[in-house]
């Protein structure tokens, strides 16, 4: 792989991880010149790797003021660029469960997948709802699904821009289910599933609600926003 292409995957996969996101915040990103930048994604929104979003809007919905800038996000060819080769085995394998032993069967497997996920994150056990979904976050990037973080309102948003199994969990929304209530189970709250990559959003986002006491035992419920980005 050479210079030239190294950079290239660096930009998709930030964008995936921050997007939408402006040329000159993903240079300051990823330490080039804007121009550098501008040259890469010119040439993966040509390849149809990446699409251009209304960047007027901040996460709140609110009107930025000043001369608008191209935002950036990955399309669905972008994700699927990132994303494993094995989705069409493990569509079938699952689909044969489901006729073996009905969606309950799936239902089972959803949940085992997201225990045994669960057990290889080693989160904190103490520390606030905050401290513990910015661990969460940095072990599941390390797993490979671009995950970031941003506050919004009262707690905050768990961004995933790339998931392994996302074109499976279009056929089995089991997998996302027990996905997000693995994340109510470790971080110790409830959490809301606002957008889905396997539902045709550019990333998965979660809304963590962040109490001031984070180990009262209590699961406060989340407030219903969408992600404006």
């Amino acid at each position: 792989m050479n210079i030239e292409t190294g950079t290239r995957q660096r930009v998709l996969r930030t964008v995936s991880e921050q997007g939408p996101i402006t040329a000159v915040e993903l240079a300051d990103r990823l330490e080039v010149t804007p121009t550098a930048v501008r040259r890469h994604l010119d040439a993966l929104v040509a390849e149809g790797q990446l699409s251009e979003r209304d960047s007027q809007r901040d996460l709140h919905g609110e009107r930025r003021r000043g001369r608008p800038a191209r935002a950036y996000v990955v399309t669905d060819a972008g994700h699927s660029r990132l994303r494993s080769d094995y989705d069409d085995l493990a569509a079938d394998l699952l689909a044969f469960l489901a006729e073996q032993g009905g969606d309950e069967a799936v239902q089972a497997y959803a949940r085992r997948r997201a225990s045994v996920l669960a057990e290889g994150l080693e989160l904190p056990a103490e520390g606030t709802v905050a401290d513990r979904t910015q661990a969460l976050a940095t072990a599941l990037d390390a797993r490979g699904f671009a995950t970031s973080t941003r506050p919004l309102g009262t707690g905050v948003q768990l961004c995933q821009g790339h998931c392994p199994v996302q074109h499976v969990a279009e056929q089995f929304p089991a997998l996302c289910e027990a996905e997000t209530e693995m994340f109510s189970r470790v971080l110790g709250v409830h959490v809301q599933r606002l957008a889905s990559l396997a539902h045709g959003d550019h990333v998965c986002t979660t809304f963590v609600p962040t109490p001031a006491q984070s180990g009262n035992g209590q699961h406060p419920q989340s407030t219903t926003r969408r992600d404006e980005s």
